[in-house]
């Protein structure tokens, strides 16, 4: 483990394991944008190794340019795995844990159904509470965190 915070756009990725009707799911959630994976919790021991594919393949459904992809999987590298350090990011994870069951078909066992729950996260206001200036929208947070960060140089 070590202590170093991430460079790149979207900050450190937390992950958390979930079952969803007895299927181990799980939920990569961006530290910056609030963008949420989805995987099946299969090999998870490889998941240093498959999360850049993983965030790559997201941002490629999303529309994102490929040179901002690029950007941030290089940064991306290596990957390192260290102590939770935001809180609030794990408050984001539990309360996207309990919308995934609302979120998923009943028949999610294909990637489609996943996909279908990651557009759901992706539309949900996150800190809705705080006033409107604090409040996050994935959708609209990532192109920018992404711009700001590759575009710029």
């Amino acid at each position: 483990m070590d202590g170093t915070r991430s460079d790149t756009a979207l900050g450190d990725w937390y992950v958390n394991r979930l079952v969803v009707d007895r299927r181990p799911l799980l939920l990569l959630v961006s530290s910056a944008s609030l963008l949420a994976v989805l995987l099946p919790a299969r090999n998870v021991r490889e998941l240093p190794a498959r999360i850049a594919d993983a965030v790559g393949q997201r941002l490629g459904r999303l529309g994102v340019p490929r040179r901002l992809i690029e950007a941030e999987l290089q940064a991306m590298a290596p990957v390192r795995l260290a102590k939770t350090e935001d809180r609030s990011v794990l408050g984001v994870m539990v309360d996207f844990g309990k919308m995934l069951p609302h979120a998923l078909p009943l028949d999610f066992s294909d990637h489609a159904g996943l996909m279908g729950a990651e557009e759901y996260l992706w539309d949900n206001p996150c800190f809705a509470g705080k006033a409107a200036g604090n409040v996050v929208w994935p959708r609209r947070r990532v192109p920018d965190l992404l711009g700001e960060r590759w575009d710029a140089g």
